[in-house]
């Protein structure tokens, strides 16, 4: 990619230098010793391209900034150090996929980076779904806090009284937690008993037909890239292994960890009723301790300290500017809180004459 302007050369130094950052500590935590390596190939490339975005802004008589990793690189780095790599791997390749799109560098090494991160990933799909179980963990505290917000609201705006707005703030805690919490336990295990089925019928299906399961494996790897040789080859030689036919068969078209069918569904339950939970206590904590307006007020501010800190993890998987996601986050919730306030208001006023 030609670059004419400081603007966009520097957009694309500080992707560059993100990932640079973010791989590079990837790999000084990855346990694996193949991942470690693969962590690292994947950091020095990008190191190799920030250096040619360095180069170009020199040509152009640019100083070039020192490095400086976004909030969000850190972030993950704190939560791939506690947690575990896989456990920030699909973040990071939405990360990866949307600043692709944002900075579109053709250069075949940057190509070479993006195709080696998205391997990376899928080599070890069956851990990623605790990005995942992230992602719907700030989504759930969002929604808490936004539909506690809305109640709180609209009681004040009723003008119900201090140990209304508490017991109504507390009553819509733990019953959107708990329906947040049935919620993804049924949806978890509908999914798990669907994959069931499908395990089943494919296992039955190689038990009678193993020359169709090794034709799919062999087309699955010439997919991949792999010349037709190669991919028979290899196809014949899981083939030997029904397991591991099987096993390739699951993980290739449904995307899923034989032993682990997309997760626990009380592990998601829980985590759904707690992040449920932590979202809608925010605008409730103050009625606990104060009343009247200055309750009302106390309940803006941490409201707003809990939107501020939603907006980091939304941040992590939109690849947004944190400015940007708390302005967004902000501009939601004050619009559901006025409406309902409103709402609250003008009810409040006809049923009490």
């Amino acid at each position: 990619m030609s670059c004419n302007d400081a603007k966009s050369c520097l957009k694309n130094l500080r992707v560059e230098r993100d990932n640079e950052a973010l791989y590079a500590r990837l790999a000084a935590l990855a346990r694996d010793p193949r991942l470690a390596r693969a962590y690292s190939r994947i950091a020095e490339g990008e190191r190799s391209n920030a250096a040619f975005w360095e180069a170009r802004l020199r040509e152009l008589g640019e100083a070039v900034p020192p490095p400086h990793p976004r909030t969000r690189i850190r972030v993950l780095g704190t939560l791939a150090k506690w947690f575990g790599t896989g456990f920030v791997m699909p973040t990071v390749m939405r990360l990866e996929h949307a600043d692709h799109l944002e900075t579109p560098v053709d250069r075949v090494g940057h190509r070479d980076h993006f195709v080696a991160a998205h391997a990376v990933a899928s080599g070890h799909r069956d851990r990623g779904g605790s990005g995942n179980t992230l992602r719907a963990s700030v989504l759930g505290a969002n929604d808490g806090l936004v539909s506690n917000v809305s109640l709180v609201m609209g009681m004040a705006g009723a003008d119900t009284g201090n140990h209304a707005v508490l017991l109504a703030g507390l009553a819509g805690l733990v019953a959107g937690s708990c329906s947040m919490a049935l919620g993804e336990w049924l949806s978890v295990n509908t999914s798990r008993e669907f994959y069931q089925a499908q395990i089943t019928e494919r296992a039955e299906r190689l038990a009678v037909v193993p020359e169709e399961g090794t034709r799919h494996i062999a087309g699955i790897y010439r997919d991949k890239g792999l010349g037709r040789a190669e991919a028979e080859h290899l196809a014949e030689h899981l083939s030997e292994t029904p397991r591991a036919a099987l096993d390739t068969l699951v993980r290739e078209d449904l995307g899923v960890d034989p032993s682990e069918l997309g997760g626990s569904a009380w592990s998601a339950s829980i985590s759904s009723f707690c992040f449920f939970a932590f979202g809608a206590i925010f605008p409730v904590a103050p009625y606990f301790f104060v009343g009247g307006h200055v309750a009302l007020f106390a309940s803006m501010g941490t409201t707003f300290v809990g939107l501020c800190l939603i907006a980091v993890g939304t941040s992590l998987f939109t690849g947004r500017g944190l400015a940007f996601s708390i302005a967004r986050q902000l501009l939601i919730t004050a619009t559901a809180a006025a409406i309902t306030y409103g709402v609250g208001h003008l009810l409040g006023v006809a049923l009490t004459g």
